[in-house]
């Protein structure tokens, strides 16, 4: 047992005295020529994609050479313009439009469910609410003795009525009466909507660059300008800097139909990137608009945008409300920047990046070289030499000649096969 651990010591010794003295070994590369055809095929392949690669995609793509910012300062101003005719009446901005000059987001309204003359009391619950459905009292338990069992319309009193004119019964609550299921008119759509107007108003700073943009095009003439987007109306090619936007072309250019944006409302997404090269004249930075649906369309129970306000008034002394759920389509303005511009930092870390990268293809061709091609060891033996003290003969060791089938060097004697 002594002699064994003794043994085990003197191995771990040897073991860090050779470790600790080849830590100080110096190692340098060495050079050597393999005139192997498909070796050589194999490295200036690897190394045509690595520059491919470095020239086209980090340097002319991505701009790597460009110090850049990704976080601007935005500010948005929203507004919705135009009027419909709806029945007899006249709808303006304020009547369709929530709110009806605003930020990032603004709505409009397309198509409502009306329920007219509701008052506070006693009424049936509506009978596709979970358990309001009674033959007798001791079927409805009052919401305070059992009030976290119970979704629905209000308080239940206790009671079991009938269903208003028909012949069933359900559990009597006290609220808004009637209940908005019963009692909701459903309005026509506001087709005429399709031709709303929404004026988009988008001013981005780079603070980094102190750059600030707008989309829309200053003008001398201030009058002029006004004159100009009174009337036109957004077109990529022809007018990139009129901000005003037709509602049926925010939802074409998110496939969407507007026919069934009138009946389910929807979300869409306004994006507004920014992508700018400031190597040249800032005034080049122009912006690009998207539009996509933002709210879930697979989940029916999910998808779609509404939401209710009332009308309040006191009829006789007692206090109503006309209660109006509201199916619209609501526009989210998102603003996305970029800017770049020429920096000697990030250039100098990109062209030391690619050189580096360069030298990979070295380290795949030598494994393949090691591994699939050096059958019989010749090339590791002429590869990797140690070297413990100098030569009694000085030989050439800076650089050899390899190839498929033999040498005629004066370093080399023999021929190497493959």
């Amino acid at each position: 047992m002594c002699e064994a651990f003794h043994n085990f010591m003197m191995g771990l010794q040897d073991f860090l005295k050779e470790y600790f003295l080849g830590f100080w070994d110096y190692e340098t590369p060495k050079v050597m020529v393999v005139k192997n055809r498909t070796l050589g095929v194999i490295y200036r392949g690897v190394q045509f994609l690595v520059i491919t690669y470095f020239i086209w995609y980090v340097f002319i793509s991505q701009k790597a050479y460009q110090d850049s910012e990704t976080r601007p300062e935005s500010a948005v101003y929203t507004l919705m313009k135009g009027t419909a005719v709806h029945g007899d009446d006249i709808l303006d901005t304020v009547e369709y439009a929530r709110p009806t000059e605003g930020g990032d987001v603004i709505s409009a309204i397309l198509r409502r469910e009306v329920t007219h003359d509701q008052r506070q009391g006693n009424c049936p619950e509506f009978f596709q609410v979970a358990s309001a459905n009674c033959t007798a009292d001791s079927d409805c338990i009052r919401t305070k003795d059992k009030f976290d069992e119970f979704d629905g319309h209000g308080r239940r009193t206790g009671r079991c009525v009938q269903y208003y004119n028909h012949t069933f019964k359900t559990c009597e609550i006290r609220s808004w009466c009637p209940v908005e299921e019963y009692a909701a008119v459903r309005e026509p759509p506001l087709v005429e909507a399709i031709n709303f107007t929404v004026f988009i108003r988008n001013s981005i700073h780079f603070p980094k660059f102190k750059v600030f943009r707008g989309n829309i095009k200053v003008a001398s003439n201030r009058r002029d300008m006004q004159k100009h987007l009174n009337k036109c109306h957004y077109d990529e090619e022809k007018d990139p800097y009129c901000p005003n936007f037709k509602l049926g072309y925010i939802a074409r250019k998110a496939r969407e139909s507007f026919s069934e944006l009138c009946r389910t409302g929807g979300v869409i997404g306004v994006f507004i990137n920014w992508k700018c090269n400031l190597d040249i004249d800032p005034s080049n930075c122009k912006p690009t608009y998207s539009f996509r649906r933002l709210d879930l369309r697979k989940d029916q129970a999910k998808s779609g945008y509404y939401y209710r306000f009332a009308k309040y008034y006191n009829n006789n002394g007692i206090e109503s409300r006309t209660l109006i759920k509201a199916y619209g389509i609501r526009l989210d303005v998102i603003v996305h920047g970029h800017a770049g511009k020429f920096s000697l930092i990030p250039t100098i870390i990109s062209i030391v990046t690619a050189l580096t990268s360069v030298g990979v293809c070295t380290i795949i061709c030598d494994w393949i070289m090691l591994t699939f091609i050096d059958k019989n060891e010749i090339y590791s033996e002429r590869k990797f030499d140690e070297i413990v003290k100098e030569p009694p003969v000085a030989i050439s060791t800076e650089l050899s000649y390899i190839d498929s089938f033999g040498s005629n060097h004066s370093d080399l004697s023999e021929g190497v096969a493959l």
